[in-house]
């Protein structure tokens, strides 16, 4: 006979074995560590496994956060099914759920795990044991813009039945953070040897790219910032992208008319574990609001973050020792509105070249 959820007594309290179902995109996999850092903390002795999607499972390599890594990802009508049956030997006895789809609850209940604790979203309320409401704007329902590490970290409070864990407050002590494991750091040392960046040199990363096309900054802006680093400051310059921007990233080496300085990384065969090493190495990155300015934040590299049509507080991150400057396409907008909700007024493209220029050489010279 089958054996049913309900079967199974919740559990209520510490854990003994958890499963931290983790984000579906890269930076917010990053933002979720200060969560994963507070459960670890609160809970000695608890095993924590966490479920990622393939290739996010190199972020956390490295790290002590969790005990197991589980790489999966739920495709077709079967998919929950199939995912939950490879999770349910575990035994898990709480499961918390730092994604908000309805699949990945449905994951939770299916591998038999008595205590599912996530945000109230998607549909998938009746799936849940503990449910997070999601905090909305006054009057009109939408979500509010929370800072996705406090969104995570609220989960993770939840959870733990910490008092204080609604929207408001701060990372605390929690930051962003990532390690190399010695695999990682032997492959994106492997990745600067051939695109001839001998140890010691100093180099910047652009991130021209992103998932989303109207969150890209004009390649040819990126080119010129590639420039102006090359001749202003001496630096060689390393441009990255996913496997479906070589196009882009070809496009920025080439404009930048400095080919012994400026080179391409998707050609190199970086990975995300190995782009984790070379960016640490960085001495700047400049990057549209995408996963890879995450990875910088995580190693503390100086950073210049270039917002449009998103709102940058959306992935407002706690304090750090690295400087961090954004710039966003319209800096006159009201703070009671989401840029979000002005596509227009606030496309990236409208973010001048000197703004840029002018926060890459304040961050290089050392200015606040």
């Amino acid at each position: 006979m089958s054996r049913s959820s309900n079967d199974i007594p919740r559990v209520v309290g510490k854990p003994l074995r958890l499963l931290v179902i983790c984000p579906s995109w890269l930076g917010d996999v990053v933002m979720a560590t200060p969560a994963l850092r507070l459960l670890r903390k609160s809970l000695p002795g608890t095993f924590i496994g966490a479920l990622v999607r393939p290739g996010l499972d190199e972020l956390l390599a490295g790290s002590d956060l969790v005990d197991e890594v589980h790489v999966d990802r739920a495709r077709g009508v079967m998919g929950p099914k199939v995912v939950a049956s490879r999770i349910r030997p575990r035994r898990y006895d709480a499961a918390l759920l730092l994604t908000n789809s309805f699949s990945t609850a449905l994951i939770a209940r299916l591998a038999f795990i008595p205590r599912r604790v996530g945000y109230d979203r998607d549909g998938r309320g009746l799936l849940l044991t503990d449910r997070i409401k999601p905090d909305r704007v006054p009057g009109s329902g939408a979500f509010a813009c929370v800072p996705a590490v406090e969104y995570y970290l609220r989960a993770g409070r939840a959870l733990l039945g910490i008092e204080g864990g609604g929207g408001g407050g701060g990372g605390g002590m929690f930051h962003v953070e990532l390690s190399c494991s010695p695999e990682q750091e032997r492959a994106g040392e492997a990745v600067l040897e051939r695109v001839g960046i001998a140890p010691g040199t100093r180099y910047a990363v652009l991130n021209p790219g992103a998932n989303n096309p109207a969150k890209r900054w004009p390649g040819e802006r990126f080119a010129q910032i590639a420039a102006h680093l090359v001749q202003k400051h001496g630096l060689h310059v390393l441009v990255s992208g996913g496997p479906g921007e070589s196009e882009l990233v070809d496009a920025v080496v080439e404009k930048s008319g400095e080919p012994a300085r400026v080179h391409g990384l998707v050609k190199a065969g970086v990975t995300i574990g190995a782009l984790k090493r070379v960016v640490r190495g960085a001495a700047l990155m400049v990057s549209n609001d995408t996963g890879p300015k995450h990875i910088a934040a995580a190693f503390k590299v100086p950073t210049v973050t270039l917002y449009g049509p998103t709102d940058p507080r959306w992935t407002t991150l706690p304090a750090s020792s690295a400087a961090f400057v954004e710039i966003v396409a319209d800096p006159t907008l009201p703070a009671d509105q989401i840029a979000d909700d002005h596509p227009e007024r606030c496309a990236i493209d409208r973010i001048e070249l000197s703004r840029v220029r002018e926060a890459v050489d304040a961050l290089l010279s050392g200015a606040s």
